[in-house]
This record gives structure tokens, sequence and C-alpha cells, in this order.
């Protein structure tokens, strides 16, 4: 497997069409192009060309890259909900290249700031630690930041978890490891953790150029489940892998010193009015890549049991962030669950910043994350993950988890979820970073306002094509079908000569046993380039 999966684009406009020459027998997406095209007239071409992107792969890092999953699973499997109580589908980034973490430091895999990768980890224990490396500067801020997907079936406990380290060459600790526990719910559902390199303020570890690893391992009990012991403690948490998601962001330093290096201890922590009026529906995304933009108002969506739902709340610097999360009624069931919702706030390099969780009875109830300071730059310097995560201007993730033990007390489901999303505060001018971030965009407040998009109408299934999702990904499929006149015209050309040549050829005299006489398919288009507990450790000291 490599550990740098790119990809090539068809080189030029000839070489385009000598790769159209090639025999596609035995192929899939390619060969039923291939066959729609021939003999077809204009408009059935067109049609094809845009089949043709839409069933390509998106690049050698879709075939080439092996399974990474010890318990390698289909696509249908990852992305259909469990009937027996699972986290649900996990939608990974589009554009994630498949890596594979090692059991030491010697031959592990490079990873490139502003790439995803997805990978797995193995059962808790030393078999469930994996080492990836990177190369760093002597002055950018590195954060890394790592989903964990438990498999469906999974089971989980308390303490199970995930750790994230970043470590110099002498296994020396960057930062404080990220940790972090399912907690109270005990119910499988996507965890994020997280670690940095720092060069600022009062860091004494970690400030030179050089090779630095990532590791990543899994907590909790090796290969038993609190209170079981022997062969029947093999729960499906401990007996599976779990995928990953891993995200790496780079951080430049700032053209002069910050001064201070103090967080500020005073901020307006009065939580504002709830705001009232009427909801606008908002299908949750299934991950990270996928979360659903929400801007300042009141949302409903529907949510069922063992799944979660990701949104994302642009905050500039200078602005303070509040949400309140509400769980509809419910006239099925009975019982108590002492956590069956919580609501969990990223910032835009996925770090955690706070989470807040709720019981359930089957009456409504809402759960609101405590007042969050303005986001600032020397917020990072606070020792509690509330101060220190809003350190960022950007896109901050808002993601909401219903316990699948829910269903045991009050069925299926779906049941009603609204959040009550407010910024406040005027955007205030950003700190004067010495170079570019990567990925570019990754600290910048995306333009447009979503408080005005239009309703989703019926609540989405939750999966990676529902609601804002879903239409997004009819979109890239018409973008890519949407080919200008003058290039379909010279496609269409091209493919006419090709035909008459071959009619020529035929006219001459057999060909060759070795001749390509198959109809070719396009080449594909290239894809475009995308509290207060503990410091790091958060999820399983919230009283719930």
């Amino acid at each position: 497997m490599t550990d740098e999966a790119g990809w090539s684009a068809p080189g030029g406009y000839d070489e385009g069409w000598r790769v159209m020459g090639r025999r596609t027998e035995g192929r899939r997406a390619e060969s039923r192009c291939a066959r729609t095209w021939h003999g077809r007239m204009l408009v059935a071409a067109a049609a094809a060309a845009t089949l043709c992107v839409a069933l390509a792969p998106a690049g050698r890092a879709a075939t080439a890259a092996a399974p990474a999953a010890a318990d390698a699973r289909t696509t249908d499997e990852d992305a259909r909900t469990a009937a027996d109580g699972t986290s649900g589908p996990y939608a990974f980034a589009a554009d994630a290249t498949t890596v594979k973490g090692t059991a030491d430091t010697t031959d592990s895999v490079r990873l490139e700031p502003g790439r995803t990768y997805k990978s797995s980890v193995g059962a808790a224990g030393r078999g469930g630690r994996l080492y990836y490396r990177l190369e760093l500067d002597a002055v950018s801020n590195a954060y890394i930041a790592a989903t964990a997907v438990p498999g469906p079936g999974a089971t989980v406990s308390y303490s199970d978890g995930l750790k994230v380290s970043l470590q110099d060459g002498n296994g020396r600790n960057c930062s404080f490891s990220g940790t972090v526990h399912f907690g109270a719910t005990q119910s499988p559902h996507p965890i994020t953790a997280w670690a940095s390199r720092e060069t600022s303020g009062k860091q004494y570890a970690c400030q030179t150029a050089g090779t630095y690893y990532v590791v990543v391992e899994r907590t909790g009990a090796a290969g038993t489940t609190s209170g079981t012991t022997g062969s029947a403690a093999l729960a499906p948490s401990s007996a599976r892998a779990w995928d990953l998601e891993l995200s790496y962001v780079s951080e430049p330093t700032l053209k002069t010193a910050s001064g201070s290096t103090s967080a500020p201890e005073v901020w307006n922590s009065a939580s504002p009015d709830a705001l009232v009026g009427a909801a606008k529906r908002r299908s949750g995304g299934a991950g990270f890549s996928g979360a659903v933009p929400l801007g300042q108002g009141v949302w409903k969506d529907d949510i069922s049991p063992g799944q979660t739902r990701f949104y994302k709340v642009p905050v500039d610097w200078g602005q303070q962030f509040y949400a309140t999360a509400d769980l509809g009624s419910s006239n099925r069931g009975q019982g108590y669950m002492g956590t069956a919702l919580v609501m969990s706030l990223y910032n835009p390099v996925r770090g955690f910043v706070d989470d807040v969780g709720s019981g359930y009875d089957g009456s409504q109830r809402s759960a609101a994350l405590d007042p969050l300071p303005p986001v600032a730059y020397k917020n990072r310097y606070g020792l509690n993950d509330h101060v220190s995560g809003m350190r960022f201007a950007g896109s901050y993730y808002l993601v909401v988890h219903l316990a699948a033990q829910v269903a045991d007390h009050f069925g299926e489901g779906p049941f009603g979820l609204t959040l009550r999303v407010r910024v406040t505060g005027t955007a205030q001018a950003g700190p004067a970073y010495a170079g570019r971030a990567t990925p570019r965009d990754v600290f910048a407040v995306p333009a447009g306002d979503s408080d005005h998009a239009a309703d989703d109408g019926a609540a989405g299934t939750g999966d990676a094509g529902s609601g804002d999702a879903g239409r997004s990904g009819t979109m890239k499929l018409v973008a890519a079908g949407g080919i200008g006149t003058g290039s379909l015209l010279m496609l269409t050309l091209g493919m006419w000569t090709v035909l008459a040549r071959r009619r020529a050829v035929r006219s001459l005299g057999p060909a060759p046993e070795d001749a390509d006489t198959a109809s070719a398919s396009l080449p594909a288009a290239a894809p475009t380039s995308a509290q207060t507990s503990a410091p790091w450790e958060h999820g399983a000291t919230r009283g719930w």
C-alpha cells in the first residue's frame, strides 16, 4: 500500500483520445459507457459522457489502494443502518485516501497537510495502536484529528474510546493526548479525538523541524467488556476493527509575536434569550465532510436511535456561539434513559470544544451548551477545551447523537429534533498570519447566508445522500455532465473521426489479431481539489 495515493489526469487532448483506443472489455463503468456510445447520435453521446464521469473512479486512490480495515466490509454494508442498533452510516470524505497505519514508526505512512485519510484501528491493547508520520517545519502548527467509526452491530462500554497523540523522534508528546470515550450513552457512534504540535506560547517540546509521529490507539479493556470474562467477553467492539477518518490541518505562524500568552478569563457568560419562531427544516449530514450549513435561527430535523447528525455553523473572529438541542416528545413506550441525546461541538480542525447531554422519558427535553468565549487567537492558551478550542474562525461543527438504546424504550422513531443556533458579536479582523493555512479556506468564514437557504422539505434518512448533502451530490452530477457546447461538439466530431478511420481500416483489409475494435469510452475527468474536566479529555467525566 502506498502512503501517498495521488491522481494522475490524462495527458492532454492527444493522450485522452489514445486512452479511448484502449481495450475496454472486462472494465465495469467504462464498458457500460462504451456500449452506450457505440453507434449513438449526438444527444445520446452527451448523456453517455455524463454517465461516464459519474461512474468512473475518482482516481488511483479509489482503485489501487488496498483495503485498510481488518474486518473489511462492502460499501453496501458501510452505507446501511443496522437493524440491531448501531451508529448508522458515516459518510467519509469523498476524496479521502486510504492508508494503513503501522505497528511501529519505522515503516509509518506519511500524511500530508490539507488531506483527509481513511484507515482503521484494531482492538484495544497493543494491537490497537497505530503510527503515521508527519514532516514538520519549525514554525507551523499542526493539528491531527481522528474520527473512529464502530462497525455495524458493535457494542461499546463507558470506558471504550480513542486516544490521539503527536510525538517527536524521542517519544515525547507535543501536547496533552486527546482522549474521547463513548461515555454514559454506551451507544456506538462516531467519536473524534485530536492532538497538536504548536510553536507559540509556552511550549518547550517539538519546536524543531523534522519527523513527527501520530499515534492513534483504542482505549478501554483489551478484548473484554465491563463485568464479563472468558470467550463471551469478546464483544464486537473489541473483536472488530473500527474505521478511521484522519484530518490533518497546518496553521501558519504569525508575522509578529502575539504578545500575551494568556487566555482571556472573563467574557459574556450569560445565556441569551432562547430563539423562537417557526423552524426551518434542514436534514443533517452523516459526517464532517457532509456537514450541513446552519446560520442563526431555529432549525428542525428528524433523528432515529443510533443516528448521528452533522451540522456546521460559520463563526468569525470576535463572535460568540450558542446552541440548544431539543428532543421532541413521544407518545410511544415508557421508561427513562439517563443520557439519551448528546450534542458535541468541534472547531474547524475537528478539535473538541464542549458537549452536553440530556436524559429522556418520552417527554420533550432540551440541552444547551454552556456560553463559550468569543473566537480569539489567544484562546489557545486556555487550560480547558471550551476555551482553548475557540481559537479559530471558520466552520464549527455541531454533532448530535441519539443513543441506540432509545429504541428499546420508545421505538425506532424517528424523533423530532430542533436546533436553536445563535451567533452574536461583530466580526473582527483576524490575526496577521505569515502564510496560508492548509487547506487554504479552513479558517475562513464561508460566503453566503445559510439563514435564507431553502427548507429541505421532507426529512432525510440520515445517510450520505440525505438533505442538502443529497442535493449537493445531484448538483455535482449535473456539473459533471455540464459539458460546454464547444467541448461537446469537439468530442462528437472526434468520435465520428475515430469511427471513420476504423471503417477505412476495415475497407483496406482485416485488422491485426491484437487490434482493438471495441468501442471506447471517454477518459474520466480529473476530480476537483477539494467540561471543564482535565484538558484534552472528555466524554467520560460529564455528570449526565
